[in-house]
């Protein structure tokens, strides 16, 4: 049965005029690829994936992740950041080169005026093994007292408000794999109401351990060989972790202080499937109304879309729906790519990673392949980058983000 296209979203009249579309000043990346930007830029660009056998999964039945290299960062040899979950420094480290690069010094800011809006499905992972060992193999009195602020998912988010004075708004967002374009939009939403006048967006994951291996593993949603994203030989993703990092202002605060806009978030909208706990719509109904409402709220028409960074997992049904989605929704066939095939999957982190990415691509204007595609498949037919980078086709860009429960979260990102 033909699927049927979802119903066209209209702009809310008077939207341009009304609301002030927020720019992106700053940005940090801490990614397999590399500790920083540049290295992770670099990585993407090339088209270099980074899986490899990991140690601490050996003996599984999968046991590829892609892992952040070792960090060496002034923030790290702080006092009280030594014994953090390394989901706390991923994030830590992504959100001060994201300050560095938008010129911000918070030692002289209105903690009072910024939001810390974060993103993460597990929390600190680690400190939840090393409790749970002590408790079964010691008895809970040697569990750490601090065992809870180690891995409670919103530590991210208090770690950074603690580390930089931050007293506005401080909010920790968990929709799973969608989670990073979620930060983002109630980011854009806080900033519009006037609650804050910069807000910095971290996503940060760390899942990568035999218990979440296991059970991804048990979903059928874990490849042993590599990430392969619109590829006819996809079979699954690479567990990966990770952070991003995007500081967000009101453009009259970054004009008033000097600051040079990297690019604009224009547009934002999610939606949920209400299908299945963890299989998207295989109709794609819920991740179309995204799109098409994000363009809608971005007052962008489809075809003034240059390219798309898409959700692209690399499982077999993830990948044929986005595909569907895309077609219906931009026919103009504009340039797609996927990250996950350099740097695996960050889960809760990968939505900020992505529109870092993005506004990196916007900022050169370049779009990078997608690493691991050898044999597209032709069900998909999409126009998927390959083998080099490709100029952009435009300066209007879709971020897209699916995760399990049916959420589904796309940005519309613009060059400055």
């Amino acid at each position: 049965m033909p699927v049927r296209p979802a119903p066209a979203h209209p702009a809310p009249t008077g939207r341009r005029a009304a609301r002030r579309d927020p720019v992106v000043t700053g940005l940090g990346l801490v990614t397999p690829a590399g500790p920083d930007t540049a290295s992770t830029w670099a990585g993407v660009r090339a088209g270099l994936p980074t899986a490899a056998p990991d140690p601490a999964l050996a003996g599984l039945s999968v046991s590829l992740s892609c892992r952040v290299p070792p960090l060496d960062h002034p923030m790290l040899r702080r006092r009280g950041t030594v014994r953090l979950d390394p989901v706390d420094r991923f994030g830590l480290v992504a959100a001060d080169q994201a300050l560095a690069r938008a010129g911000l010094d918070p030692a002289g800011w209105d903690g009072s005026r910024v939001a810390v809006v974060t993103s993460g499905a597990a929390g600190g992972t680690q400190t939840l093994d090393q409790a749970q060992a002590r408790i079964a193999g010691q008895g809970p009195a040697f569990v750490s007292p601090y065992f809870l602020t180690g891995h409670l998912i919103n530590m991210v988010c208090a770690n950074i408000a603690l580390r930089y004075g931050v007293t506005g708004p401080a909010l920790a967002t968990s929709t799973a794999c969608a989670a990073g374009t979620t930060a983002l939009g109630i980011a854009r939403d806080l900033l519009a109401t006037g609650q804050c006048d910069l807000a910095l967006v971290v996503g940060a994951e760390a899942a990568v351990n035999r218990l979440y291996v296991t059970g991804f593993t048990q979903l059928g949603a874990l490849s042993g060989t590599a990430s392969r994203p619109f590829d006819t030989a996809r079979d699954g993703f690479v567990i990966a972790e990770g952070a991003g990092a995007l500081v967000l202002e009101r453009p009259e605060h970054a004009a008033a202080r000097g600051a040079r806009p990297l690019a604009r978030l224009i547009g934002y909208a999610a939606t949920t499937d209400a299908h299945h706990l963890v299989a998207p719509d295989p109709e794609g109904r819920g991740a179309e109304r995204a799109v098409r409402a994000a363009l809608a709220d971005a007052d962008t028409a489809p075809g003034d879309i240059g390219h798309v960074n898409a959700h692209g997992t690399a499982t077999r049904l993830n990948d044929v729906v986005e595909g569907a989605v895309l077609r219906r929704v931009l026919p103009h066939r504009p340039p797609v790519t996927s990250a996950k095939g350099a740097l695996g999957h960050t889960l809760g982190a990968a939505g900020v990673i992505e529109a870092a990415l993005t506004v990196l691509a916007l900022t050169e204007r370049t779009v990078p392949p997608t690493a691991g595609l050898t044999d597209p498949d032709p069900g998909i037919d999409l126009d998927v980058v390959t083998g080099a980078p490709r100029p952009c086709a435009g300066p209007v860009a879709v971020s897209t983000s699916f995760g399990f429960g049916g959420h589904n979260a796309v940005a519309v990102l613009a060059g400055a």
